[in-house]
Protein backbone atom coordinates (compact mmCIF):
# COMPACT_ATOMS: atom_id res chain seq x y z
CA UNK A 1 0.00 0.00 0.00
CA UNK A 2 1.13 3.44 -0.64
CA UNK A 3 2.32 5.68 2.77
CA UNK A 4 0.49 7.88 4.36
CA UNK A 5 0.85 10.86 7.42
CA UNK A 6 -1.37 9.18 9.13
CA UNK A 7 -0.20 6.79 11.60
CA UNK A 8 -3.42 4.99 11.56
CA UNK A 9 -3.34 3.42 8.33
CA UNK A 10 0.56 2.87 8.65
CA UNK A 11 1.73 -0.98 8.08
CA UNK A 12 -1.36 -2.72 7.69
CA UNK A 13 -1.57 -6.09 6.41
CA UNK A 14 -2.20 -6.21 2.42
CA UNK A 15 -4.59 -8.68 0.86
CA UNK A 16 -7.63 -9.96 1.45
CA UNK A 17 -10.15 -11.48 -0.66
CA UNK A 18 -9.18 -12.29 -4.20
CA UNK A 19 -5.51 -10.37 -3.31
CA UNK A 20 -4.45 -12.40 -0.93
CA UNK A 21 -5.15 -11.61 2.70
CA UNK A 22 -1.67 -10.94 4.63
CA UNK A 23 0.12 -12.06 1.96
CA UNK A 24 -1.59 -15.36 0.68
CA UNK A 25 -2.61 -15.70 -1.97
CA UNK A 26 -5.90 -17.42 -3.21
CA UNK A 27 -6.16 -20.78 -5.21
CA UNK A 28 -8.77 -22.58 -7.15
CA UNK A 29 -11.24 -23.62 -5.66
CA UNK A 30 -14.15 -26.37 -5.74
CA UNK A 31 -17.32 -25.71 -5.51
CA UNK A 32 -18.81 -24.28 -2.17
CA UNK A 33 -15.70 -23.99 -0.35
CA UNK A 34 -13.06 -21.30 0.12
CA UNK A 35 -9.36 -22.04 0.39
CA UNK A 36 -7.32 -21.61 3.71
CA UNK A 37 -4.13 -22.12 5.12
CA UNK A 38 -3.71 -25.84 5.24
CA UNK A 39 -6.57 -26.80 3.02
CA UNK A 40 -10.23 -25.58 2.00
CA UNK A 41 -12.55 -24.27 4.86
CA UNK A 42 -16.43 -23.33 4.54
CA UNK A 43 -17.11 -20.13 2.87
CA UNK A 44 -16.20 -16.79 4.59
CA UNK A 45 -18.83 -15.40 7.44
CA UNK A 46 -20.52 -11.89 6.52
CA UNK A 47 -17.65 -10.23 9.20
CA UNK A 48 -14.84 -12.10 7.05
CA UNK A 49 -16.01 -10.95 3.24
CA UNK A 50 -14.36 -8.62 1.52
CA UNK A 51 -14.93 -4.53 2.60
CA UNK A 52 -17.15 -2.33 0.54
CA UNK A 53 -17.84 1.62 0.30
CA UNK A 54 -20.57 1.02 2.58
CA UNK A 55 -18.66 -0.91 5.11
CA UNK A 56 -16.77 2.62 5.24
CA UNK A 57 -19.41 4.97 4.77
CA UNK A 58 -21.47 3.62 8.23
CA UNK A 59 -18.87 2.59 10.11
CA UNK A 60 -17.56 6.29 9.74
CA UNK A 61 -20.98 7.83 10.20
CA UNK A 62 -21.35 5.83 13.08
CA UNK A 63 -17.71 7.06 15.10
CA UNK A 64 -18.43 10.24 13.87
CA UNK A 65 -21.73 10.36 14.87
CA UNK A 66 -20.92 9.11 18.67
CA UNK A 67 -18.27 11.86 18.64
CA UNK A 68 -20.78 14.41 18.30
CA UNK A 69 -23.23 13.50 20.56
CA UNK A 70 -20.73 13.53 23.51
CA UNK A 71 -19.11 16.49 22.61
CA UNK A 72 -22.82 18.57 22.56
CA UNK A 73 -23.43 17.20 25.29
CA UNK A 74 -20.12 17.76 27.13
CA UNK A 75 -20.38 21.29 25.20
CA UNK A 76 -23.46 22.38 26.44
CA UNK A 77 -22.93 21.07 30.12
CA UNK A 78 -19.74 22.74 30.50
CA UNK A 79 -21.43 26.28 28.42
CA UNK A 80 -24.10 26.14 30.97
CA UNK A 81 -21.64 25.80 33.84
CA UNK A 82 -23.17 22.15 35.05
CA UNK A 83 -19.32 20.71 34.86
CA UNK A 84 -15.89 22.14 34.74
CA UNK A 85 -14.23 21.83 31.75
CA UNK A 86 -11.07 20.86 32.72
CA UNK A 87 -12.17 17.21 34.34
CA UNK A 88 -13.10 16.16 30.84
CA UNK A 89 -11.11 17.31 28.47
CA UNK A 90 -8.44 15.61 31.01
CA UNK A 91 -10.35 12.78 30.85
CA UNK A 92 -11.10 12.55 27.14
CA UNK A 93 -7.28 13.53 26.22
CA UNK A 94 -6.23 11.11 28.17
CA UNK A 95 -8.63 7.89 27.12
CA UNK A 96 -8.46 9.20 23.45
CA UNK A 97 -4.48 9.29 23.43
CA UNK A 98 -4.61 5.49 25.45
CA UNK A 99 -7.17 3.67 23.03
CA UNK A 100 -5.34 5.30 19.66
CA UNK A 101 -2.13 4.11 20.72
CA UNK A 102 -3.24 0.80 21.26
CA UNK A 103 -5.42 0.64 18.15
CA UNK A 104 -2.60 2.09 16.10
CA UNK A 105 0.88 -0.28 17.38
CA UNK A 106 -1.78 -3.55 17.70
CA UNK A 107 -3.43 -2.56 14.43
CA UNK A 108 -6.63 -3.59 16.22
CA UNK A 109 -10.22 -2.98 13.84
CA UNK A 110 -12.04 -3.18 17.88
CA UNK A 111 -15.71 -2.09 16.94
CA UNK A 112 -15.49 -1.73 20.68
CA UNK A 113 -12.63 0.53 21.39
CA UNK A 114 -12.99 2.32 18.20
CA UNK A 115 -16.46 3.73 19.14
CA UNK A 116 -15.31 4.29 22.93
CA UNK A 117 -12.19 6.03 21.65
CA UNK A 118 -15.02 8.54 19.40
CA UNK A 119 -16.96 8.85 22.37
CA UNK A 120 -13.91 10.23 24.48
CA UNK A 121 -12.96 12.23 21.76
CA UNK A 122 -15.92 14.15 21.58
CA UNK A 123 -15.90 14.60 25.11
CA UNK A 124 -12.59 16.28 25.07
CA UNK A 125 -13.51 18.34 21.89
CA UNK A 126 -16.92 19.22 23.68
CA UNK A 127 -15.34 20.45 26.64
CA UNK A 128 -12.90 22.84 24.48
CA UNK A 129 -15.70 24.01 22.47
CA UNK A 130 -17.64 24.70 25.40
CA UNK A 131 -15.00 27.08 26.56
CA UNK A 132 -14.13 28.83 23.43
CA UNK A 133 -17.59 29.47 22.35
CA UNK A 134 -18.56 30.85 26.43
CA UNK A 135 -15.10 33.01 25.36
CA UNK A 136 -16.74 34.01 21.22
CA UNK A 137 -20.40 33.09 20.77
CA UNK A 138 -21.30 30.95 17.85
CA UNK A 139 -17.97 29.73 17.04
CA UNK A 140 -18.81 26.20 17.91
CA UNK A 141 -21.22 25.99 14.88
CA UNK A 142 -18.77 27.74 12.63
CA UNK A 143 -16.28 25.38 13.61
CA UNK A 144 -18.22 22.36 12.70
CA UNK A 145 -19.15 23.78 9.56
CA UNK A 146 -16.11 24.41 8.77
CA UNK A 147 -14.35 20.93 9.24
CA UNK A 148 -17.85 19.82 7.51
CA UNK A 149 -17.04 22.05 4.30
CA UNK A 150 -13.41 20.90 4.32
CA UNK A 151 -14.13 17.19 4.77
CA UNK A 152 -17.03 17.40 1.66
CA UNK A 153 -14.72 20.02 0.11
CA UNK A 154 -11.54 16.94 -0.61
CA UNK A 155 -13.54 14.04 -0.55
CA UNK A 156 -15.32 15.75 -4.04
CA UNK A 157 -11.83 16.35 -5.19
CA UNK A 158 -10.65 12.75 -4.50
CA UNK A 159 -13.70 11.11 -5.96
CA UNK A 160 -13.63 13.61 -9.04
CA UNK A 161 -10.04 12.80 -9.61
CA UNK A 162 -9.29 16.78 -9.70
CA UNK A 163 -6.39 16.20 -7.37
CA UNK A 164 -4.75 12.73 -7.42
CA UNK A 165 -3.09 10.78 -5.11
CA UNK A 166 0.55 10.29 -6.52
CA UNK A 167 3.90 8.94 -4.79
CA UNK A 168 5.44 12.74 -5.28
CA UNK A 169 2.03 14.38 -4.13
CA UNK A 170 2.08 11.68 -1.40
CA UNK A 171 5.36 12.58 0.18
CA UNK A 172 4.76 16.15 -0.06
CA UNK A 173 1.78 15.87 1.67
CA UNK A 174 3.86 13.50 4.41
CA UNK A 175 6.74 15.80 4.80
CA UNK A 176 4.54 18.94 5.04
CA UNK A 177 2.51 17.35 7.64
CA UNK A 178 5.95 15.97 9.93
CA UNK A 179 7.34 19.95 9.57
CA UNK A 180 4.32 21.55 10.85
CA UNK A 181 3.97 18.72 13.49
CA UNK A 182 7.53 19.26 14.54
CA UNK A 183 7.29 23.08 14.51
CA UNK A 184 4.19 22.47 17.12
CA UNK A 185 6.68 20.38 19.25
CA UNK A 186 9.87 23.07 19.31
CA UNK A 187 7.24 25.87 19.72
CA UNK A 188 5.84 23.81 22.73
CA UNK A 189 9.00 22.77 24.32
CA UNK A 190 10.17 26.80 23.99
CA UNK A 191 7.26 27.53 25.55
CA UNK A 192 7.67 26.01 28.93
CA UNK A 193 11.33 28.32 28.63
CA UNK A 194 9.81 31.84 28.12
CA UNK A 195 10.78 31.60 24.79
CA UNK A 196 7.67 32.52 21.92
CA UNK A 197 7.78 31.70 18.04
CA UNK A 198 4.66 33.52 17.52
CA UNK A 199 2.67 30.38 15.41
CA UNK A 200 0.55 30.13 18.23
CA UNK A 201 0.25 33.71 19.55
CA UNK A 202 -3.26 34.63 18.67
CA UNK A 203 -2.31 38.08 18.73
CA UNK A 204 0.33 37.71 15.44
CA UNK A 205 -0.51 37.72 11.66
CA UNK A 206 2.09 34.66 11.84
CA UNK A 207 -0.10 32.68 14.31
CA UNK A 208 -3.15 33.20 12.04
CA UNK A 209 -1.14 32.30 8.72
CA UNK A 210 0.38 29.57 10.55
CA UNK A 211 -2.92 27.94 11.69
CA UNK A 212 -4.21 28.78 7.82
CA UNK A 213 -1.34 26.57 6.52
CA UNK A 214 -1.49 23.46 9.29
CA UNK A 215 -5.46 23.77 8.06
CA UNK A 216 -4.25 23.15 4.44
CA UNK A 217 -1.90 20.48 5.34
CA UNK A 218 -4.72 18.62 7.40
CA UNK A 219 -7.25 18.73 4.31
CA UNK A 220 -4.85 17.30 1.68
CA UNK A 221 -4.60 14.72 4.20
CA UNK A 222 -7.82 13.33 3.92
CA UNK A 223 -6.51 13.05 0.48
CA UNK A 224 -3.96 10.04 1.11
CA UNK A 225 -6.74 9.13 4.08
CA UNK A 226 -9.44 8.23 0.86
CA UNK A 227 -6.89 6.83 -1.24
CA UNK A 228 -5.88 4.58 2.28
CA UNK A 229 -9.65 3.72 2.80
CA UNK A 230 -10.10 2.88 -1.58
CA UNK A 231 -6.72 0.74 -1.39
CA UNK A 232 -8.27 -1.46 1.61
CA UNK A 233 -11.20 -2.01 -0.57
CA UNK A 234 -9.38 -3.08 -3.74
CA UNK A 235 -7.25 -5.56 -2.10
CA UNK A 236 -10.16 -6.80 -0.45
CA UNK A 237 -9.43 -6.69 3.17
CA UNK A 238 -12.03 -8.27 5.52
CA UNK A 239 -15.04 -5.72 6.47
CA UNK A 240 -14.44 -5.66 9.76
CA UNK A 241 -11.16 -3.29 8.44
CA UNK A 242 -13.97 -0.62 7.85
CA UNK A 243 -13.67 0.25 11.53
CA UNK A 244 -10.08 0.88 11.08
CA UNK A 245 -10.49 3.29 8.38
CA UNK A 246 -12.92 4.98 10.21
CA UNK A 247 -10.89 5.48 13.22
CA UNK A 248 -8.06 6.70 10.27
CA UNK A 249 -10.59 9.45 9.13
CA UNK A 250 -11.60 10.30 12.86
CA UNK A 251 -7.86 10.85 13.35
CA UNK A 252 -7.65 13.55 10.59
CA UNK A 253 -11.12 15.20 11.78
CA UNK A 254 -10.11 16.22 15.45
CA UNK A 255 -7.08 17.37 14.33
CA UNK A 256 -8.64 19.60 11.64
CA UNK A 257 -11.46 20.55 13.70
CA UNK A 258 -9.27 21.72 16.80
CA UNK A 259 -7.31 24.02 13.88
CA UNK A 260 -10.34 25.41 12.74
CA UNK A 261 -11.39 26.10 16.32
CA UNK A 262 -8.10 27.82 17.02
CA UNK A 263 -8.38 30.01 13.34
CA UNK A 264 -11.74 31.05 14.41
CA UNK A 265 -10.78 32.14 17.90
CA UNK A 266 -7.89 33.95 16.19
CA UNK A 267 -10.19 36.00 13.90
CA UNK A 268 -12.78 36.55 16.80
CA UNK A 269 -10.83 37.74 19.88
CA UNK A 270 -9.50 40.37 19.11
Amino acid sequence: MRSTSNPAFRNLPTGGFGGGYAGFQTQPQPQGGMPGYGGYQAPPTTADRPMTVDDVVTKSAATIGLALITGIITAVAVQAGMISPFPPMIIGLIVGLVLSLIIIFKRMPNPAMILTYSAAEGVFLGAITGVFNYLVPGIAIQAVMGTALVFITMLVVYKTGAIRVTPKLTKWIIGATVAAAGLMLINLLLSMFGVNMGIRDGNSSMAIIFSIIVIGIAAFNFLLDFDMADQMIRTGMPSKWAWYAAFGLMTTLVWLYLEILRLLYYLQSE
